[in-house]
């Protein structure tokens, strides 16, 4: 029997969640083994999946799971040096050198686990089976789009926290833009044809202000792109991986620019394929930007959890989305899930 040990999340901020109840009912159905952990942060309840048939333990008693057991989270692991022994699923942010991969592939390495990474969870053609990209885009926007009102009162954007549902946003945040002086903002997406970016896309059109969209026809000559400084407001919606363009280096940070906010939803900053090198850390809910430059003023927005600011709709998407695909890990070593471990084993060796 496949077991699935759902871990409660440890990072800070961190509500959601990669199944629902519906999903463990349809896994259990197909035979499978659903466990929980108990979580107080969780958007959804333990007792939610107590009713849908999932035994619930205790938060971060993965570790003691049974040896077959594949253990699924979506964010960081306890930074404990711990080696890890086990399957996991989870956004391990370790193939495309982040500060913190090497270490973490150690620790696979040495317990002989294995990740299988959500990122690189893909079909035939290399297309992402499941995302939080829309709703990544849709916050990020938000968020962006505070940090510029902000500044227009002489502020610097305040913390940020996690909505109830996607109305109550859009209600906070059309008080927050109505109560400065100046018109709503221009735009510029890169990205604009992919999740995050149609997610951007929808919250910014929403709010009202002129959108320009901009995808791989516009960046393919490889830059420079003189035209994002020229919109108040740069959406970065595209990952950062060999070959994708620097859209704005720091040389490109004149006094002429229009550029104020930069909402780097992709939020790669340690990766040396990050396509917005102008800032060097991630930022957080307490401090959501970074000010790059201060006469004019340009902030950068790079929180690398976005989606859990409103964690139901985010939680319920991803869900859906990945649910068929767990419903094929009794065939882990084939498919989408071969393709994930091939990933991992070509890099673990490496760290």
């Amino acid at each position: 029997m496949t077991h699935l040990w759902v871990r409660a999340e440890t990072r800070a901020n961190e509500r959601r969640v990669g199944l629902t109840p519906d999903g463990v009912r349809r896994l259990i159905a197909d035979g499978f083994g659903v466990t929980v952990e108990d979580s107080a942060d969780r958007i959804i309840p333990a007792q939610a999946y107590r009713d849908a048939g999932a035994t619930i333990t205790p938060a971060g008693s993965w570790r003691e799971a049974p040896p077959d057991a594949i253990i699924f989270g979506l964010k960081e692991l306890p930074a404990d040096g711990s080696k890890l022994v086990h399957r996991h699923i989870m956004f391990g942010h370790a193939f495309k050198g982040q500060d913190d991969g090497p270490d973490l592939l150690r620790r696979f390495r040495e317990g002989g686990g294995a990740l299988y990474d959500l990122e690189y969870l893909t079909d035939e053609d290399g297309r992402r089976l499941a995302a939080f990209g829309y709703w990544a885009g849709y916050t990020g926007a938000a968020v962006s789009l505070r940090a510029w009102a902000a500044q227009q009162r002489g502020a610097v954007c305040a913390p940020v926290h996690a909505y109830a549902d996607r109305h109550a946003l859009t209600a906070e945040l059309r008080a927050d833009l109505d109560s400065v002086a100046a018109p709503r903002p221009s735009t510029i997406i890169v990205g604009a044809k992919g999740r995050v970016g149609r997610g951007a896309h929808d919250l910014l059109t929403e709010m009202g202000g002129h959108v320009t969209g901009w995808d791989l026809d516009e960046t393919r000559h490889g830059g420079p792109f003189p035209e994002i400084t020229q919109h108040p407001i740069f959406i970065n919606a595209i990952l950062a991986q060999p070959g994708c363009p620097v859209l704005l280096p720091r040389a490109a940070l004149g006094p002429s620019r229009l550029l104020r906010v930069v909402g780097d939803v992709a939020c790669d900053p340690t990766s040396e394929f990050n396509p917005v090198p102008v800032y060097d850390r991630a930022t957080g809910w307490d401090a959501p930007v970074i000010r790059v430059e201060d006469d004019p003023p340009l902030d950068v927005m790079a929180i690398d959890n976005l989606p859990s600011i409103l964690p139901l709709e985010s939680s319920q998407d991803f869900a859906a989305q990945l649910l068929p695909v767990l419903a094929g890990l009794d065939r882990i070593d084939s498919g989408a899930w071969g393709r994930a471990r091939a990933i991992f084993d070509s890099h673990v060796q490496e760290a």
